[in-house]
């Protein structure tokens, strides 16, 4: 089988499935048993790699037994009717000696097996990605919906307040009816995003044939590094040389080379070694009379022919068959190497979007998260400023999305670095489960959504946070939280 070969890394120490929540390795390992895209990718390339021994047994002995029997009536010059029983049995050994065509044929089906190993390699390496894909998925639709949550709450404390001003003759109608729509929305989004949080489980539930309630969550702790190497064309170069489905392509051209050769063989002679064994024997069971007459008495026995030799067979002329076969066969390898330049340009286009996008998410991130901080000081602000009469609720409103639009950004850009992250290493042929491994090391069991769907802050950030507004040294960060 192919797929222990790839599963052999997978790991010491995976977590138990008693656990209540499900981490990154259980689900991996429930794809590598139930993918049914896997196991037709196994059996196809274990069916291709067929190819190999049938073309192999054409160069090989050729064995074969025969036997039969016959009934033949003789009428000569109206004497009479003869009937003969003949019975026979043959054996025959035919060795190859030049078969130019077979050779060919053998070489390209050498290529083909490899070509169908490597391509199921960049199968099970697209469900490492696939897997991964789903998993932070579904973390990042669980952030969304704890933000949403979040930000209805806010809406309606919002909308408490506007109806507690209106009540005392602080604001206008207008406040309050702003505030309610504010509400109606922040509701209607966190609607959305439960329902984006179901349908993001079906993914996995795809892949491993499972049903998962809660999903270990990822640390805000996870080190958000630059590539190593820190050089874009070691990346280029190791992809152009390592990429699984780009080595595919090119072992399609060695197979495609030498299927034109086979093509252009069959103009070639052929030659065989044989060896050939025929035993025969029967008489006439009647006469002419209708006496029975013995196979004795007719002067008929036993037959026996050995024969041995070599056969030289030289093709003139095929209605033009073998000429199309040539120019079909040229056909397939300018195919074969087109695909493959146009394989090697998408690898060298991926790896270094990839390596961009990776390199940048590096410094987002941060900016992403500072954003946070800078949109809860400006909510601040907007909310003193409103309760003393400078500011509109429709001014707190917008700082109050702002806030929580900063927060999704924030771990939209996150989940998209882990992502990117692995994308550039299997367009570089380098993506392994040990990645999986190092990812879920930052796996926090105790990672609550409603809780940790934004990062934690340095006292000093938290002070940022909380312009405008006083409170003693350490507990912003706190209030922070809980005003969501």
């Amino acid at each position: 089988m192919l797929r222990p070969l790839f599963v052999a890394v997978l790991l010491a120490g995976l977590s138990s499935h008693a656990m209540a929540k499900t981490d990154l390795l259980t689900v991996y390992q429930e794809a590598l048993a139930n993918s049914a895209d896997l196991a037709a990718a196994e059996a196809d390339a274990l069916a291709r790699q067929e190819v190999l021994p049938q073309t192999r047994a054409l160069l090989l002995p050729n064995i074969g037994l025969g036997a039969g029997m016959a009934r033949e009536e003789i009428d000569v010059d109206g004497a009479g009717n003869d009937t003969y029983t003949t019975d026979y049995y043959q054996a025959s050994l035919t060795q190859p000696l030049f078969r130019a065509d077979r050779w060919f044929n053998y070489q390209a089906a050498k290529s083909l097996s490899k070509q169908a190993q490597l391509e199921f390699s960049a199968t099970q390496q697209a469900l490492i990605l696939e897997v991964a894909e789903a998993y932070f998925n579904v973390l990042r639709a669980s952030d969304n919906l704890a933000t949403a949550r979040a930000e209805e709450d806010a809406f309606e404390r919002q909308l408490d307040q506007a109806r507690e001003r209106f009540d005392v003759g602080l604001s206008a109608r207008t406040d309050v009816l702003e505030a309610l729509a504010g509400y109606d929305s922040a509701r209607a989004a966190r609607l959305t995003a439960k329902t984006n949080l179901d349908v993001s489980y079906q993914a996995l539930t795809r892949l491993t044939d499972s049903d998962y309630q809660e999903l270990m969550g990822m640390s805000h702790d996870l080190p958000i590094l630059p590539p190593m190497p820190s050089n874009l064309q070691q990346w280029v170069d190791t992809a152009a040389a390592q990429n699984l489905n780009l080595q595919a392509t090119r072992y399609a051209i060695t197979s495609a080379s030498d299927t034109l050769r086979s093509s252009r063989s069959a103009y070639a002679p052929s030659v065989d070694a044989f060896v050939r064994y025929n035993n025969s024997g029967g008489g006439a069971e009647f006469g002419n009379q209708g006496a029975v007459v013995g196979a004795g008495q007719q002067g008929n026995g036993d037959t026996e022919l050995t024969s041995f030799g070599v056969e030289l067979t030289m093709p003139l002329y095929t209605g033009g068959a073998t000429s199309s076969g040539v120019r079909e066969s040229g056909y397939r390898l300018t195919q074969a190497e087109r695909n493959s330049e146009a394989q090697l340009r998408r690898v060298v286009e991926s790896t270094r979007n990839l390596y961009r996008t990776v390199t940048s998410s590096v410094e987002e991130v941060e900016a992403r998260r500072q954003a946070i901080i800078s949109s809860k000081a400006a909510l601040d602000a907007t909310q003193t400023g409103y309760e003393v009469g400078t500011r509109n609720v429709v001014d707190v409103l917008e700082a109050q999305r702002n806030l929580f639009r900063a927060v999704r950004d924030y771990n939209t850009v996150r989940y998209n670095y882990i992502i990117d992250n692995l994308s550039l290493k299997q367009a570089a042929g380098t993506l392994s489960p040990e990645d999986l491994v190092d990812l879920s090391r930052w796996l926090n069991p105790d990672y609550d959504p409603d809780r940790d769907f934004i990062p934690p802050f340095t006292e000093e950030e938290a002070q940022r946070m909380s312009l405008g507004r006083q409170s003693a040294p350490g507990q912003d960060e706190t209030r922070m939280r809980s005003s969501f």
